[in-house]
C-alpha cells in the first residue's frame, strides 16, 4: 500500500507555503543555535531577550523568503538558481535585521531588542547551511527513497573516461528516468576497481550471461570518443552476443548545443555492424556544379531519388523538377521539404513512359541537369512482369534519354545497379540495356551522359533490412533465401552523395562504380539483427532457408567479365572500363525491342538476351532460351570461379 501511494504521488509537488513555513521555521532555529554558538554552547544568556527577537527574526525571515521568492522552487529540483535565491534572501534577512536593531536602538520602540552583531553573523551563516542542507537531504531522500519504489531499468555503461562520466550525469540528471547506472566497463587497467560518482568501474571480463542475469541488466550503453569505427564495431558485435539491448552515444561534436541528451542515445542499428567504414564526403565540389541549375530528378520520391532530393535541396540551385508517378509518396516528400523550409521545387506526378507528357515538362521548365532514378527494382516481381520492367526500365529511360538530348540537358546521370553486371534476371538485364543505351547516346555529343552503378541500399523500398524488421516484429522466423548468399551494402545518404559527387566528376561517357566495401553475409546479417532485439537465434526466433527466387543470385559483382576501373580523384568513386560496343547495333536492337515488348510479341526475351549476351537466367523459367551452347557455358563457369 505504501508502495502503491509513493508512485502514484511521486509527481506531485510540496505546497510552496509549506516549503515556506518550513524555512522560517529552520531560520528560527539556527537564530536559536546561533544564540548557544555566541555563548560557547552553553544557556548563559537571558532567555526572554531571545523569545522577544525570536518573533521579530521570523517575521523578519518570512519578508526576505516572500521578496526573493526563494520558497516556490521545486525542493527536489534545487539547482544553483535555488541556491542563489537563499543566499539573497537571508543576506536580506541579516540587513533588515541589522536595520531595526539599529532603528530601536535609537528611538527604543521594542524592549529587549538588542541583537549582538555576532549572532546576526552566525544566524546568516547557519541559516544559509541549514536551508540548503535541508533541500539537498529531502532531494537525496526522494530519488533514493521513492524513486526506489518505481520499476526500474538496470544499465551498464561501456566507457569510464569524460564520455561515459557524461553519460552517466544525463541518464541520473533526468527526474522521469527510471533508469539505474549499476557499474562502468573499461578496457583500462588504471581505472578497473575505482568508484565513479559512487558507481564502480569494472573490467569487461565479467560481462557473461550470469553476470547480467544475476544483476538484472537490461542495457549496456557504449560510450567511448575518438575510437576506430572498426574497433567499435567489433565491440558492439560482442556485445550483442548477450541477452540485453545494446545502445551507443553519438559523438561529441553532434551532441545539442555540446551538452548529451539522454534521447540521443541511441539502441545500436544494423549499420552499426557492417563490416565497412562509412563514407564521408568532405571536400565537394557538388556545390559549384549545382549552382543556378534547373534540375530534375525522375523517380524522385523512392528511396534513392528522394535522398537525392533531400541532398539538392541544401544547395543553391535556381529550380528543383520532382517527377514520380507514386502519388502518395510524393506527397509526403512535398510536406517535408516544406516543413523543412524548402520551397523553390516543383513537385510533378508523371509517368517516364508517357514520352509526350515528359517533353512537355522539358519545354516548361528547361532542365540543364537530369537525375534519372525511376526505375523498377525488385528481381522477383520483374521476373513475372518483365512487360513492365521493359517499358519502363527500357522504354522509360530511352525516352528521358532522347528527350534530354533534344532539349540540349547539359548532365544526364542514371542511377543504375550491381545486378547490371553479368545480369541472371529481368530487372538487371533491363538495367544493363539501359546503361548500352546510354553509352550509345553518348556518341552523339549533345549530352554529357554519366552512368553510376552500387549494390543495395539499406532501408530503400522492399530492402531485406525492412523486412527483417517486419519478422522480428511478428515473432519470426526470419527468411533467407540461401545460406551462403551475399549482398554489397551502402546507406542511402551516402550512395546518394557519390551520386552527386560522381556528376560533378563526369564528362560523359563514364560509368562510376563504387567502393562499397566487403560484401556482407545475408545470413550472418539476420542473426545480428536478431541480437539486436535482445533475442536469441535460433531459442525466440529462427531463421528460415527459403530458396533462391526465380533471377536472384548467390553474389552480387560491380564488373562484367572484361571490365576494369581507374581511380578518380575520390578513392570510392572508380571508373569502370567497359567492352566496347556496336553502338549502332545496340541502338537498333533496342529499338526493335521497345516495339517488340509494345505489341507483346514472344521473342522479347530471346531479343534481350540478345542485347546482353552475358544475360543469363538463374533459377528462372527463361533458363531454356539460354540453351546449350558454349557461351552460357564459359560464363557459368566464370561465375562459379569468382564466387569461390
Amino acid at each position: 500500500m505504501i508502495k502503491n501511494y509513493l508512485v502514484s504521488n511521486a509527481h506531485r509537488y510540496a505546497s510552496k507555503w509549506l516549503v515556506l513555513v518550513i524555512d522560517v521555521l529552520l531560520t528560527s532555529i539556527s537564530f536559536v543555535l546561533a544564540y548557544i554558538i555566541r555563548f560557547e554552547i552553553s544557556f548563559n544568556f537571558k532567555s526572554e531577550d531571545l523569545f522577544v527577537q525570536l518573533p521579530i527574526v521570523a517575521f523578519v525571515s518570512t519578508i526576505a523568503f516572500i521578496y526573493t521568492g526563494s520558497y516556490k522552487g521545486v525542493v527536489r529540483h534545487t539547482g544553483v538558481r535555488d541556491v542563489y535565491k537563499i543566499f539573497n534572501a537571508v543576506c536580506l534577512a541579516s540587513i533588515l535585521s541589522i536595520f531595526l536593531v539599529i532603528v530601536n536602538a535609537q528611538y527604543q520602540m521594542i524592549e529587549n531588542f538588542t541583537i549582538p552583531r555576532g549572532i546576526v553573523v552566525f544566524h546568516s551563516l547557519l541559516s544559509f547551511v541549514v536551508l540548503i542542507s535541508a533541500r539537498y537531504a529531502f532531494r537525496t531522500v526522494y530519488f533514493n527513497l521513492v524513486k526506489k519504489f518505481k520499476v526500474t531499468k538496470n544499465v551498464l555503461i561501456y566507457g569510464a573516461g569524460e564520455s561515459g562520466i557524461l553519460t552517466y550525469n544525463a541518464i541520473t540528471n533526468q527526474t522521469s528516468s527510471n533508469t539505474r547506472v549499476i557499474a562502468y566497463l573499461d578496457d583500462d587497467p588504471k581505472k578497473i576497481g575505482k568508484v565513479i560518482n559512487g558507481v564502480m568501474v569494472l573490467g569487461k571480463e565479467v560481462l557473461s550471461e550470469y553476470f547480467i542475469s544475476t544483476k538484472e541488466v537490461s542495457e549496456i550503453i557504449v560510450s567511448i570518443n575518438n575510437v576506430d569505427s572498426e574497433k567499435l564495431r567489433e565491440l558492439v558485435e560482442g556485445l550483442v552476443e548477450f541477452p540485453v539491448q545494446v545502445k551507443i552515444v553519438p559523438p561529441v561534436e553532434s551532441w545539442i548545443n555540446g551538452e548529451l541528451k539522454v534521447s540521443q542515445i541511441k539502441q545500436v542499428q544494423i549499420e552499426d555492424l557492417l563490416d565497412r567504414v562509412p563514407i564521408d564526403i568532405k571536400k565537394s565540389k557538388v556545390s559549384e556544379q549545382l549552382k543556378n541549375q534547373v534540375i530534375m530528378v525522375t523517380g524522385g520520391a523512392g528511396s534513392i531519388g528522394s535522398e537525392i532530393v533531400r541532398q539538392i535541396a541544401n544547395y543553391d540551385y535556381k529550380s528543383l523538377i520532382i517527377i514520380d508517378q507514386a502519388e502518395s509518396a510524393l506527397y509526403d516528400l512535398q510536406q517535408e521539404l516544406k516543413q523543412n523550409g524548402f520551397h523553390n521545387f516543383v513537385p510533378i506526378v508523371g509517368d517516364i513512359r508517357d514520352k509526350n507528357r515528359m517533353n512537355a515538362y522539358f519545354q516548361e521548365h528547361k532542365p540543364s541537369m537530369v537525375f534519372h532514378a525511376a526505375a523498377y527494382k525488385h528481381v522477383p516481381l520483374m521476373e513475372y512482369n518483365f512487360y513492365e520492367a521493359i517499358k519502363v526500365n527500357v522504354a522509360g529511360t530511352k525516352a528521358i534519354v532522347d528527350l534530354s538530348m533534344n532539349h540540349k540537358v547539359e548532365k544526364f546521370v542514371f542511377v543504375s545497379t550491381d545486378k547490371a553486371v553479368n545480369p541472371t534476371n529481368v530487372m538487371g538485364a533491363t538495367k544493363r540495356i539501359a546503361e548500352m543505351y546510354i553509352s550509345s547516346a553518348q556518341q552523339e555529343n549533345k549530352t554529357k551522359f554519366i552512368t553510376t552503378r552500387f549494390g543495395n541500399v539499406l532501408g530503400s523500398n522492399g530492402s531485406v533490412i525492412p523486412l527483417f524488421r517486419k519478422q522480428i516484429e511478428k515473432g519470426g522466423p526470419l527468411t533467407v533465401t540461401h545460406k551462403d548468399i551475399t549482398r554489397y551494402f551502402m546507406t542511402i545518404p551516402e550512395a546518394s552523395q557519390l551520386v552527386l559527387e560522381a556528376a560533378v566528376m563526369g564528362e560523359g561517357g563514364e560509368i562510376f562504380i563504387f567502393d562499397m566495401g566487403k560484401s556482407v553475409k545475408i545470413f550472418d546479417l539476420a542473426k545480428n539483427m536478431i541480437k539486436l532485439s535482445g533475442l536469441k537465434y535460433p531459442d525466440d526466433i529462427d531463421i528460415k532457408i527459403t530458396g533462391l527466387r526465380p533471377g536472384e543470385k548467390l553474389y552480387e559483382e560491380l564488373l562484367a567479365n572484361g571490365e576494369n576501373t581507374l581511380p578518380t580523384y575520390h578513392k570510392k568513386i572508380l571508373i569502370g572500363k567497359v567492352r566496347e560496343l556496336d553502338y549502332a547495333w545496340v541502338k537498333s536492337k533496342i529499338d526493335e525491342l521497345c516495339v517488340s515488348n509494345m505489341f507483346f510479341n514472344n521473342n522479347t526475351m530471346a531479343l534481350m538476351k540478345e542485347i546482353v549476351p552475358e544475360y543469363v537466367s538463374n533459377n528462372s523459367d527463361f533458363c531454356k532460351l539460354d540453351g546449350d551452347n558454349e557461351k552460357v557455358k564459359e560464363l557459368n563457369t566464370e561465375k562459379k570461379i569468382f564466387q569461390r
